[in-house]
């Protein structure tokens, strides 16, 4: 259009030269101007549940930085999966949240810049060990999670403290299971699933990588400790379990039921099932998962979510103040207040404690015990790998040891050929 223009006016090369100029300069204006909208604009990214959490503290963090937060709702899994396009097309956020699992690969994939604990005080190592990848901060944590074990108070007058405990509720003719004969509904866990029983196999000394699931050269889930956790599950999945505790896609769907309709006393499972029970009136109570019968903690992976920035973000100075912010005391604080998940700010997290809440502070002294899940990308080829070291030994396939052993040779293989 511009061509046809400039051939109607008859204007020579002089001409077209002082157009494209003056078109030149405009584009530059406008780009200047868009450039420094955008400094003055922090785009957050978050799940629709923290929406009003967000509106309630942006004001001053907008105030006291000169600078506008822009709000936009979408899953945090989405928003992760979406970043490798959007970022370097610019539609990414400055900041966002992530799983404490995806960070290091993002980090490694150069999708997160690296950031600073501006809080640093405030957390563990088991905190800091959640951000960090290869020695570098790529996020700060936010909030904590792990499994717990609910219990009904209506069957059981307190807490199960040991596994002897519960050994005893798999004896109590109150849960036996009707459909077979034999079999005992008393305490349940999703054991096939390795996120459920990574706690059992650590307790017992077995492990996902060496140098605190940092060293991929050594895998730890066929040591004598696995092995031994292993044959404690399988002991209950054939001698005291239903069979349809070994189904992997639904064991979940079969505790929940059992523990809603009363037939079993004590679960263990995650923070997230708590709303499922309030919402069907249970009287439930919630603790730290007793003392194996070795004398040792249930030790389950330590997950949650934090703060993380883009590496596309052009607003990483004021993105780290964010960060700063988002996670200091009287913001994690309100974050419990207002979303009820437990914070990563030690200070924040003795605060949320004090008010008394059973499953806050399951959650929180469980953590004490809980391990850094590895955010190492090799993470992946582990999941896939363990899918089936509990089911193999507890149908009767594989002995404990051969199932611990081929699982590990597919971890490893996995990892030769990947990485």
């Amino acid at each position: 259009m511009k061509k046809q223009l400039i051939k109607k006016l008859g204007l020579g090369f002089l001409s077209l030269g002082i157009v494209g100029g003056l078109a030149a300069c405009g584009n530059g204006s406008s780009s200047s101007a868009a450039d420094e909208e955008s400094e003055k604009t922090l785009t957050v990214s978050v799940d629709s549940g923290y929406k009003d959490y967000i509106n309630e503290i942006k004001a001053k963090f907008e105030e006291d930085n000169d600078v506008k937060i822009k709000m936009v709702e979408k899953d945090m899994f989405e928003q992760l999966e979406s970043l490798a396009l959007d970022g370097p097309a610019g539609k990414g956020p400055d900041v966002m949240m992530s799983a404490y699992d995806r960070i290091g690969a993002l980090g490694q994939q150069g999708h997160l810049a690296e950031v600073k604990l501006g809080n640093e005080a405030d957390y563990d190592e088991t905190d800091k060990a959640q951000v960090t990848y290869e020695g570098k901060t790529y996020g700060a944590p936010a909030v904590i999670e792990t499994l717990v074990l609910y219990y009904n108070k209506d069957l059981v007058d307190t807490a199960p403290t040991t596994f002897k405990d519960l050994e005893a509720l798999a004896k109590d003719e109150r849960f036996n299971f009707e459909s077979e004969a034999g079999k005992n509904t008393g305490f349940l866990a999703k054991w096939t699933d390795f996120y459920y029983s990574y706690g059992l196999l650590a307790g017992y000394g077995g492990y996902v990588f060496g140098e605190d699931g940092t060293d991929p050269s050594e895998i730890g889930l066929d040591n004598a400790g696995s092995v031994e956790g292993i044959s404690y599950a399988t002991d209950w999945f054939q001698n005291v379990w239903p069979k349809g505790m070994q189904d992997i896609k639904s064991a979940g769907d079969f505790v929940s039921q059992q523990f809603m309709s009363d037939k079993a006393a004590a679960i263990i499972d995650g923070p997230w099932q708590a709303q499922t029970y309030k919402d069907n009136s249970m009287n439930y109570g919630v603790a730290k998962i007793p003392t194996l019968d070795n004398g040792k903690d249930y030790q389950p992976f330590g997950g949650g979510k934090g703060w993380v920035v883009s590496n596309y973000s052009k607003n990483k100075e004021v993105a780290q103040k964010w960060l700063d912010y988002v996670t200091d005391t009287e913001n994690q604080e309100k974050f419990y207040d207002m979303v009820n998940e437990i914070p990563a700010n030690q200070a924040a997290r003795e605060t949320a404690k004090a008010k008394n809440d059973e499953l806050t502070t399951a959650v929180i002294e469980q953590y004490e015990t809980a391990q850094a899940m590895p955010n190492i990308p090799e993470m992946a080829e582990v999941w896939t790998g363990a899918e089936n070291l509990m089911f193999d030994a507890a149908s009767g396939a594989k002995s404990p040891k051969e199932s611990a052993d081929d699982a590990v040779k597919t971890i490893k293989e996995a990892i030769e050929q990947k990485y």
